[in-house]
């Protein structure tokens, strides 16, 4: 079988609402959403094949950071680098972000919508509109072959899991 790397894309579980005088990005995730990412993380750990997480890439904000330590908390810390670029990213600048650490066998980007399901459409089909839909809390595993950009289409979709 050809080398593959895998990435796993993950959406933030739910947040709480804001309050005045609260940035977005201090919103902190709700009870919901501290059990969407044990499930998620649930869920990582039983996908047959899945390699060992190497890096994981997360946006600056604090609903990421908590999605990420708490998924991590489950698997296994690894080198965790937050990224400035990831809060409120195009699916461009997901997919560069990524290429930046081509070199790793499995890497996790923790994010926002709609850059996250964006990226997702646009690496599994090539458009970046099709098939929509990434709730808080939601994976996409999809690997692509080692060594290769991430270009539209390039990657093929392995598993998708929402709460």
């Amino acid at each position: 079988m050809k080398a593959v790397r895998w990435l796993i894309l993950a959406r933030h579980a739910a947040a709480e609402t804001g309050t005045i005088g609260q940035s977005d990005q201090e919103r902190a995730l709700s009870a919901l959403g501290e059990s969407e990412a044990d499930a998620a993380a649930d869920f990582l750990a039983g996908v047959a094949g899945l390699p060992s997480l190497q890096h994981v890439l997360c946006s600056p904000a604090k609903r990421t950071q908590q999605t990420a330590e708490r998924i991590l908390a489950r698997l296994g810390a690894v080198d965790t680098e937050l990224d400035a670029r990831i809060y409120e990213a195009t699916p461009g600048v997901l997919l560069d972000v990524l290429d930046e650490h081509v070199d790793a066998h499995c890497v996790m980007l923790v994010g926002h919508n709609p850059g996250m399901e964006m990226a997702v459409a646009l690496l599994c089909s090539g458009r970046s509109g099709a098939y929509r839909g990434m709730p808080p809390g939601a994976i996409a595993i999809v690997r692509v072959a080692a060594g290769q950009s991430l270009e539209p289409g390039a990657a093929e979709l392995v598993a998708f899991w929402s709460p």
